[in-house]
């Protein structure tokens, strides 16, 4: 097979919580166990970092991968769901994991996978694991799926575990309540890792105090840390958390045989796109009319966006929005602002919410808006509408966003 043949044949054959949601979930590691010890341990043969939380466990991983990099080590960087190409999902110093390697994995395992039933994700996981163990990365920091305790990239022991913040989001499979949620992520605690926390949360404070004692885990709340100011070219203000988060880790990490510096850490929070080809973090498409676009796509996520929107000076506001069927809607509804002209699409996943059913909702609680067929539809429509003063928004789903950038 050639490398269209071999993503063709993963996205088909095996279970993909992208394209099918609950379906592709599996509620325990035996089939990721089954695998490491098939390929021989890799997740034993390199160092790394576990990177989990609700939001901004994406650019913060990423963040730390560029910092890692400026300080010279060889980094992996793993991270889900990609926009554009599978291999986004698996970098070494921000450069792809090859086609070729894509294919020889496929092919050098094809009969385990069929014997076995492993999902997409378990699967990839695996590559991720396999190909940083055989190139011999100094670090790989490891982004954590969905939850924490059961995913795939939890057999790892990381020199630092990470937890961004905890909202509501994947609730089918985390639990409904932030007590719940925060006990799934705090799955990623192992005993004597330290732990950072980067948001401290009233709900969720004691839930990982007591695992971190359970562990016998140093924890370290980066909020509550007296850390310098830095900058990123990630322009989000939500950053601030992330950046926090990631000083934090780094500065732990320094104590474990690793030099990072505060000039590296400078150079890397200027970088993080340069060196890792980071995309849809509240990324500027285009000026006059100004496109932004950004992944943020449950309540706390979205209120940082929506807030962000405030801050901007336009004329009007364009909208172009589309969500996964097993969005709560009920619960970011009012987040949104209502003096804005509404877009609404599908973004081109079989998990896609139909635009008439987002619109139709929408109507109800006296948002307006039309609907288009896809989401490049929806956005030329916005940009044929928009003055050069206003502003146009992509979001509402990651795939949304993987569509315009």
């Amino acid at each position: 097979m050639n490398y269209l043949d071999t993503v063709n044949w993963m996205f088909k054959e095996l279970p993909m919580y992208q394209n099918q949601g609950k379906s592709a979930y599996k509620t325990d590691l035996s089939n990721t166990l089954r695998l490491a010890d098939h390929l021989n341990h890799p997740q034993h043969k390199f160092k790394s970092i576990h990177v989990a939380g609700t939001n901004g466990k994406g650019s913060t991983s990423h963040m730390l991968a560029s910092i890692l990099q400026e300080a010279g080590y060889k980094v992996g960087l793993y991270t889900s769901p990609h926009l554009k190409d599978f291999r986004e999902r698996i970098k070494i110093n921000g450069k792809e994991i090859s086609k070729q390697f894509v294919i020889g994995f496929i092919e050098r395992n094809f009969s385990f996978f069929e014997s076995n039933k492993l999902s997409f994700f378990e699967m990839t996981v695996g590559m991720a694991f396999d190909y940083f163990a055989r190139k011999k990365v100094d670090i790989a920091v490891i982004e954590v799926g969905l939850g924490g305790r059961l995913d795939s990239t939890n057999i790892i022991t990381p020199e630092i575990s990470v937890i961004t913040n905890i909202g509501f989001d994947h609730m089918k499979f985390l639990g409904d309540t932030y007590d719940a949620i925060a006990r799934e992520k705090a799955g990623i605690i192992k005993p004597k890792i330290p732990v950072v926390i980067g948001e401290t949360q009233i709900e969720t404070e004691n839930v990982f105090l007591n695992v971190a004692t359970l562990n016998n885990s140093e924890i370290y709340f980066a909020d509550q840390s007296n850390l310098p100011l830095y900058k990123s070219d990630l322009k989000g203000n939500y950053q601030k958390h992330n950046i926090k988060t990631t000083v934090k880790t780094l500065v732990l990490l320094n104590k474990k045989e690793f030099h990072v510096s505060d000039q590296h850490i400078k150079n890397g929070l200027q970088n993080v796109v340069k060196n890792t080809g980071l995309n849809g973090r509240w990324q500027l498409l285009q000026n006059r009319p100004k496109i932004i676009c950004d992944t943020a796509h449950n309540k706390e996520g979205l209120s940082y966006v929506t807030n962000q929107l405030k801050e901007e000076r336009y004329n009007k506001l364009h909208i172009v929005f589309g969500v996964v069927n097993d969005k709560d809607l009920d619960t970011i509804i009012s987040i949104l602002p209502k003096n804005a002209i509404y877009y609404f699409c599908k973004p081109n996943v079989s998990r896609g919410l139909e635009a008439k059913i987002l619109q139709s909702y929408f109507a109800t609680k006296g948002y307006n808006g039309h609907t288009y067929p896809n989401v490049m539809d929806a956005l030329n429509a916005a940009k044929r509408v928009a003055s050069m003063e206003d502003i146009i928004y992509v979001g509402g789903s990651t795939f949304v966003v993987a569509e315009v950038v």
